[in-house]
């Protein structure tokens, strides 16, 4: 009966550990974040920083964000995207916010958008975050320096638009018409 028993507990064992395995493949369990967001509407999915895109992500080529057929529905100047954005100094990307600055044929430059606070530095501005992500608890800070490249295929999802009196500020500072 012993033996029995070992052997019910061992397979159980087992059992639970190939469960939490695959549950860590897919990532965290729902509810284990350590932050809790806001309640989100069906079909939204979360963003590395707290805020949400729409579920409808298509195969690294673009989104489908409910545009009629024919709308564009790519980046503009002065638009707040999510975008697989390379780092500047090294290999790798980061999924991340970043404002539009210029677009070209087959991307666009791009200035990065980061949840830390840099509010001592000259080469930041604070922008107003609430506006294209509902959960967001602070401001956001623009980094002005250099753009950074990003093929069209890394753009996720539109998150929103940029506060006007910061892309007034933007614009004068890389010599851009604000259209």
């Amino acid at each position: 009966m012993a033996l029995l028993i070992v052997a019910v507990l061992i397979t159980l064992a087992a059992w639970v550990t190939s469960g939490r395995a695959r549950q860590t493949s897919r990532g965290p369990a729902r509810g284990t974040s350590r932050r809790r967001p806001a309640p989100r509407p069906p079909g939204r999915t979360a963003r590395p920083s707290g805020g949400v895109r729409p579920s409808s992500r298509t195969a690294r080529g673009g989104t489908r964000t409910g545009a009629a057929a024919g709308e564009r529905t790519g980046p503009r100047p002065g638009e707040i995207w999510w975008a697989d954005v390379p780092y500047e100094d090294g290999p790798g990307h980061k999924v991340r916010p970043c404002v539009v600055l210029r677009t070209y044929r087959g991307g666009a430059e791009v200035l990065k958008i980061t949840s830390q606070d840099r509010s001592d530095r000259s080469d930041h501005v604070e922008i107003p975050t609430r506006t294209w992500d509902p959960s967001a608890d602070h401001n956001s800070f623009l980094d002005l320096t250099g753009p950074v490249r990003v093929p069209s295929a890394s753009f996720d999802d539109r998150a929103g638009t940029l506060d006007p009196r910061v892309w007034r500020q933007v614009c004068r500072l890389h010599e851009i018409s604000p259209n």
